[in-house]
């Protein structure tokens, strides 16, 4: 295994945390961008939702995995700075201003919602963030004159500057700058004060409370940040498929958002990408195995609901470190083979939690 000595704080504070980091990152990078020269059409517009849900899956691990604040209501958040890029761009705004817009709007709705997490937790906010997507997606759904209601909404492509990105390796270089940019932005959170109080709040509320952090404040902020980074992926959600409904943004989109960082891995940034991976790769993975099941399986409608909930199941009763979790312990068996123990990774009972001594 890799033991580094630390010598300088900033060792203890760099993103990469060694040569090793470098390499792989920069050659990832190197091969993103070269994949629109190397991948056919269809594999780009794939990396694209890849991108456009990896932005999105960033803010709700800042929420869900790094805060502590459970939300199955997320998708109304990419509902809105969608509607919203959609309704400014065909007003001819150019998309980086377009883009703040959603994204400011979509912070202040979060705001709003982030105020049950004052009162309540756990379960029951997870039901008040539910209610507020239902209550967005009958505001989209009535909501004729800006949204068009059941009918839907064309949306048109992004203009920077008077450049329109139109073409499918322009669009996918914008998501791969926004899903970097918001990615780094919020490593450099967690680094910050800001993002020790997040995770302080995650562990124990009153203990982070009695080290004087304000709780309304960050909650409120990780709210903020999260609905913020949805808005951002709305909005390139919206120009991606050039089409809108408000039954896109309802509790099946919301559910498949929290599938996909449970089953990345939550409370990694990892996870997000391995989460986002997996989201966009399970439908092609299903559709090429129909052929060879039976007909009553593979012609089912609920085949891939019923895939989703088994993967689930499993993740969660054998592997709650998800996708990422999985990927470290392949890690460490080759890196420690033949000395690997088998009950190296045995989970034990803790009791981390100041609320349990209540």
């Amino acid at each position: 295994m890799r033991f580094i000595f630390k010598t300088r704080y900033d060792q203890d504070i760099d993103l990469a945390k060694h040569g090793g980091h470098r390499f792989w990152y920069g050659l990832l990078l190197l091969a993103l961008v070269g994949a629109p020269w190397l991948l056919p059409e269809y594999w780009i517009a794939q990396l694209v939702f890849v991108f456009i849900y990896s932005v999105i899956a960033v803010g709700l691990m800042l929420l869900v995995g790094f805060t502590g604040q459970f939300s199955i209501g997320h998708a109304a958040f990419m509902g809105v700075g969608a509607y919203t890029e959609a309704f400014l761009a065909a007003r001819g705004w150019p998309f980086p201003l377009s883009m703040a817009c959603a994204m400011g709007l979509s912070a202040a709705v979060g705001v709003v919602v982030g105020l049950p997490a004052l009162r309540v937790k756990g379960m029951y906010l997870a039901i008040a963030t539910l209610a507020f997507g239902f209550i967005v997606e009958e505001i989209l759904t009535r909501w004729d004159s800006v949204t068009g209601g059941n009918s839907g909404l064309m949306v048109q492509s992004p203009m920077v500057f008077g450049w329109a990105l139109d073409g499918p390796v322009a669009f996918y270089f914008l998501c791969l700058g926004c899903v970097v940019a918001s990615t780094v932005m919020v490593l450099n959170l967690l680094r910050a004060p800001t993002g020790r109080a997040f995770v302080a709040i995650r562990d124990s509320e009153i203990s982070a409370q009695s080290m004087g952090i304000h709780l309304a404040r960050y909650k409120s902020l990780s709210f903020a940040i999260s609905a913020a980074l949805a808005g951002l992926g709305g909005a390139l959600y919206a120009h991606q498929i050039q089409f809108l409904s408000p039954e896109q943004f309802g509790l099946l989109q919301s559910i498949d958002l929290v599938l996909m960082i449970v089953i990345g891995g939550l409370g990694s940034m990892h996870g997000v990408f391995f989460g986002a991976m997996f989201l966009i790769g399970m439908p092609q993975l299903i559709s090429s195995v129909k052929d060879y099941l039976p007909a009553a399986i593979g012609q089912a409608t609920g085949l891939q609901a019923v895939v989703y909930g088994v993967i689930l199941i499993a993740f969660v009763m054998l592997e709650p470190m998800g996708m990422y979790g999985r990927w470290l312990k392949i890690c460490t068996w080759l890196e420690l083979y033949p000395f690997y123990r088998r009950g190296m990774f045995k989970r034990q009972k803790t009791f981390q939690k100041s609320e349990r001594l209540r």
